[in-house]
Protein backbone atom coordinates (compact mmCIF):
# COMPACT_ATOMS: atom_id res chain seq x y z
CA UNK A 1 0.00 0.00 0.00
CA UNK A 2 1.23 3.31 -0.98
CA UNK A 3 1.45 6.73 0.74
CA UNK A 4 -0.51 9.34 0.20
CA UNK A 5 0.69 13.43 0.18
CA UNK A 6 -0.92 14.99 2.96
CA UNK A 7 -0.61 18.93 2.94
CA UNK A 8 0.28 21.01 6.23
CA UNK A 9 1.94 24.13 7.32
CA UNK A 10 5.57 23.95 7.86
CA UNK A 11 7.65 23.86 10.67
CA UNK A 12 10.93 25.15 11.49
CA UNK A 13 12.13 21.81 11.11
CA UNK A 14 10.94 21.74 7.71
CA UNK A 15 13.46 24.64 6.34
CA UNK A 16 16.18 22.78 4.70
CA UNK A 17 14.21 20.49 3.10
CA UNK A 18 12.54 22.97 1.76
CA UNK A 19 15.38 24.93 0.95
CA UNK A 20 16.73 21.70 -1.18
CA UNK A 21 13.29 21.40 -2.82
CA UNK A 22 12.92 24.30 -3.90
CA UNK A 23 17.08 24.47 -5.36
CA UNK A 24 15.59 21.33 -7.21
CA UNK A 25 12.13 22.32 -8.62
CA UNK A 26 13.28 25.83 -9.47
CA UNK A 27 16.37 24.58 -12.06
CA UNK A 28 14.04 24.17 -14.77
CA UNK A 29 12.27 27.63 -14.42
CA UNK A 30 15.90 29.04 -14.44
CA UNK A 31 16.94 26.75 -17.39
CA UNK A 32 13.65 28.61 -19.61
CA UNK A 33 14.79 31.80 -19.27
CA UNK A 34 18.94 31.32 -19.04
CA UNK A 35 19.15 33.01 -16.07
CA UNK A 36 20.01 31.14 -12.72
CA UNK A 37 19.99 34.24 -9.98
CA UNK A 38 15.85 34.01 -9.67
CA UNK A 39 14.99 33.83 -6.21
CA UNK A 40 14.41 30.25 -5.10
CA UNK A 41 18.02 29.55 -5.99
CA UNK A 42 20.22 32.20 -4.57
CA UNK A 43 17.70 32.12 -1.25
CA UNK A 44 19.88 31.03 1.83
CA UNK A 45 18.95 28.92 3.91
CA UNK A 46 18.29 31.58 7.15
CA UNK A 47 16.37 33.61 4.45
CA UNK A 48 14.07 30.26 4.03
CA UNK A 49 13.94 29.68 8.25
CA UNK A 50 12.93 33.38 8.38
CA UNK A 51 9.86 32.68 6.05
CA UNK A 52 8.95 30.33 8.29
CA UNK A 53 9.10 32.35 11.29
CA UNK A 54 7.26 35.58 9.09
CA UNK A 55 5.74 34.36 6.25
CA UNK A 56 2.29 31.75 5.76
CA UNK A 57 4.14 28.03 4.06
CA UNK A 58 2.46 25.30 3.62
CA UNK A 59 4.17 22.25 2.66
CA UNK A 60 3.26 19.01 1.33
CA UNK A 61 4.60 15.88 2.87
CA UNK A 62 4.91 12.18 1.22
CA UNK A 63 6.05 10.28 4.89
CA UNK A 64 8.41 12.46 6.50
CA UNK A 65 9.56 13.86 2.84
CA UNK A 66 8.99 17.33 1.36
CA UNK A 67 7.81 16.93 -2.15
CA UNK A 68 5.96 20.72 -2.27
CA UNK A 69 5.84 23.70 -0.65
CA UNK A 70 4.24 27.41 -1.28
CA UNK A 71 4.61 30.53 0.07
CA UNK A 72 2.23 33.53 1.12
CA UNK A 73 1.90 36.95 3.06
CA UNK A 74 -0.52 39.77 3.27
CA UNK A 75 -0.30 43.17 3.49
CA UNK A 76 -1.82 45.71 5.98
CA UNK A 77 -4.35 46.33 2.53
CA UNK A 78 -5.79 42.40 2.74
CA UNK A 79 -3.43 41.45 -0.54
CA UNK A 80 -2.17 37.87 -0.53
CA UNK A 81 1.22 37.97 -2.22
CA UNK A 82 1.60 33.78 -3.11
CA UNK A 83 4.82 32.84 -4.42
CA UNK A 84 7.57 29.94 -4.60
CA UNK A 85 4.85 27.31 -5.35
CA UNK A 86 6.65 24.47 -6.33
CA UNK A 87 6.11 20.07 -6.19
CA UNK A 88 9.28 17.61 -6.41
CA UNK A 89 9.28 16.86 -10.36
CA UNK A 90 8.35 13.26 -9.90
CA UNK A 91 5.17 14.26 -8.41
CA UNK A 92 4.12 17.07 -10.82
CA UNK A 93 0.91 16.36 -12.61
CA UNK A 94 -0.87 14.46 -9.83
CA UNK A 95 -2.41 18.03 -8.50
CA UNK A 96 -0.26 18.46 -5.61
CA UNK A 97 0.46 21.68 -6.96
CA UNK A 98 -3.67 22.93 -6.95
CA UNK A 99 -4.42 21.58 -3.36
CA UNK A 100 -0.69 23.46 -2.09
CA UNK A 101 -2.09 26.65 -3.54
CA UNK A 102 -5.86 25.84 -2.12
CA UNK A 103 -4.11 25.23 0.82
CA UNK A 104 -2.30 28.68 1.22
CA UNK A 105 -5.76 30.53 -0.21
CA UNK A 106 -7.44 28.87 2.72
CA UNK A 107 -4.85 29.99 5.60
CA UNK A 108 -4.20 33.56 4.04
CA UNK A 109 -8.02 33.95 3.85
CA UNK A 110 -8.90 32.38 7.82
CA UNK A 111 -5.88 32.85 9.63
CA UNK A 112 -4.63 36.26 8.01
CA UNK A 113 -7.89 38.06 6.55
CA UNK A 114 -7.14 38.22 2.77
CA UNK A 115 -9.41 40.07 0.36
CA UNK A 116 -7.50 38.80 -2.91
CA UNK A 117 -4.98 36.65 -3.84
CA UNK A 118 -2.06 37.75 -6.44
CA UNK A 119 0.86 35.91 -7.88
CA UNK A 120 3.38 36.04 -10.64
CA UNK A 121 4.86 33.71 -13.26
CA UNK A 122 7.17 33.89 -16.25
CA UNK A 123 6.33 34.62 -19.24
CA UNK A 124 7.30 31.29 -20.47
CA UNK A 125 6.11 29.24 -17.46
CA UNK A 126 3.29 27.74 -19.61
CA UNK A 127 2.72 24.54 -16.59
CA UNK A 128 2.39 27.21 -14.19
CA UNK A 129 0.20 29.59 -15.70
CA UNK A 130 -2.30 26.72 -17.48
CA UNK A 131 -2.41 25.90 -13.25
CA UNK A 132 -3.06 29.36 -12.15
CA UNK A 133 -6.11 29.89 -15.07
CA UNK A 134 -7.54 26.62 -14.19
CA UNK A 135 -7.89 27.55 -10.32
CA UNK A 136 -9.47 31.27 -11.02
CA UNK A 137 -6.85 33.26 -11.82
CA UNK A 138 -6.65 35.85 -14.26
CA UNK A 139 -3.92 38.05 -15.97
CA UNK A 140 -4.33 41.98 -14.26
CA UNK A 141 -0.77 42.95 -15.95
CA UNK A 142 3.02 42.12 -16.83
CA UNK A 143 6.18 43.07 -14.85
CA UNK A 144 9.74 42.32 -14.75
CA UNK A 145 11.54 40.53 -11.59
CA UNK A 146 13.80 42.27 -9.97
CA UNK A 147 16.20 39.73 -11.54
CA UNK A 148 15.48 40.40 -15.10
CA UNK A 149 12.78 37.38 -16.12
CA UNK A 150 9.62 39.16 -17.17
CA UNK A 151 6.56 37.70 -15.39
CA UNK A 152 2.71 37.74 -15.73
CA UNK A 153 0.94 38.92 -12.65
CA UNK A 154 -2.15 37.21 -12.26
CA UNK A 155 -4.95 37.94 -9.37
CA UNK A 156 -8.73 36.23 -8.05
CA UNK A 157 -10.66 37.35 -5.63
CA UNK A 158 -10.49 35.96 -1.86
CA UNK A 159 -13.86 34.80 -2.17
CA UNK A 160 -13.21 32.41 -5.11
CA UNK A 161 -10.69 30.14 -3.43
CA UNK A 162 -13.17 27.38 -2.04
CA UNK A 163 -14.60 26.53 -5.44
CA UNK A 164 -11.57 26.70 -7.57
CA UNK A 165 -9.60 23.98 -6.07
Amino acid sequence: MGMSVTISGATERDAEQIFRLQYLCFQSEAALYGNYHIDPLVQSLESVRHELTEDCVIVARLGDEVVGSVHGSVTAEGAAAINKLCVHPRLQGHGVGARLLHAAETALTADHGAKRFRLEAGHRSEGSLRLYRRVGYERVGTAKGHDGVPVIVLEKPAETYAATA
